[in-house]
């Protein structure tokens, strides 16, 4: 469902991105494309995942050895790059989402009303 009226997408914070990559890769092998549509539709269309942010997090991501990329065709015929998350990349996944998590109960408590 799209933003309502008044309701706009929200840029992702500063990050988030490579740990919401690394979430949608534990799913399947996936190429550029179909991870930004995964978390833009699983937001409901709030978060947008613009591909001058995304290609270069997936280059990141790949330096550092948390994913992995191969040449394939995708659905549609098209020559695609699909990326896999390596062991090294679930790890680090696992202690984004713990730092995430800490940073959200900080500012719940921040935010916090009487």
């Amino acid at each position: 469902m799209p933003p309502s009226p008044g309701q706009s997408r929200s840029e992702l914070l500063k990050g988030t991105l490579d740990m919401l990559i690394l979430q949608t890769l534990t799913l399947q092998p996936q190429h550029g494309y179909a991870i930004a549509q995964h978390i833009e539709r699983l937001s409901n269309d709030v978060l947008s995942v613009e591909q001058g942010s995304l290609y270069p997090a997936l280059e990141r991501l790949q330096k550092k050895g948390w994913v992995t990329s191969k040449w394939g065709e995708s659905p549609t015929g098209r020559k695609a790059r699909y990326y896999t998350i390596t062991a090294s990349g679930r790890r680090q996944l696992g202690r984004e989402i713990s730092s995430f998590d800490r940073m959200l109960v900080a500012i719940r408590a921040v935010m916090k009303r009487a």
